[in-house]
């Protein structure tokens, strides 16, 4: 976890997973950056929100795999879903729903996908396809942090794979681009960015 800058509750803090998402963010804004995957998600940004003042919102900013032919450029998501969580299993032996989706910001953006694995085979991307057209490693595990916290958060997420088979490898190639895509999305749709 790493936080760089102040945070006030006149700014949104902006929440990226690594280094390499955030590299061309040019702003006085804070920058989070959580680390990769659900745990290191949640706990940096309840650490942050729970640790003093807290911002006027979150904006997650990040790259996604699309499992869906076609989905490419940058998408404000709507819904969030955990899809390695058990959670019909859990209803039957505790009798109560654990990992429900979650609505976050557009109401009318796609759905995105969130779990620890990084997809890259086609039989995990054909399963997950069924349920989302994006797929990221963070989203959900944000979503409730913020939630819990009582703050507002947006996530958009830049297509930086296919999530098949080679994607780590396209991840690593892409990854720059998408970092230019999220600064410049940040550049036009955060309040107060510099």
């Amino acid at each position: 976890m790493q936080l760089t800058g102040e945070i006030t509750s006149s700014r949104p803090l902006l929440v990226l997973a690594v280094k390499e998402e955030a590299q061309y963010l040019d702003t006085s804004l804070p920058i989070l950056l959580t680390g990769m995957g659900k745990v290191n998600a949640a706990t940096a940004l309840a650490s942050v929100l729970g640790s003093g003042a807290r911002p006027s919102h979150v904006v997650n900013l990040g790259t996604a795999g699309a499992l869906r032919p076609g989905w490419t450029g940058t998408h404000v998501i709507g819904t969030v879903m955990q899809h390695d969580l058990a959670g019909d299993i859990l209803l039957t032996l505790t009798g109560e729903t654990y990992g429900a989706p979650l609505a976050v910001g557009d109401p009318d953006g796609p759905t995105l996908a969130t779990g620890d694995s990084f997809i890259d085979d086609e039989a995990a991307r054909a399963r997950l396809a069924a349920h989302a057209p994006l797929v990221d490693m963070e989203g959900y595990a944000l979503a409730t942090a913020a939630h819990l916290a009582g703050v507002s958060l947006r996530i958009v997420k830049h297509v930086s794979d296919d999530a098949g088979e080679g994607a780590a490898r396209t991840w690593r190639e892409s990854v720059a681009e998408c970092a230019h895509a999220l600064a410049d999305w940040a550049a036009h749709n955060v309040p107060t960015y510099a």
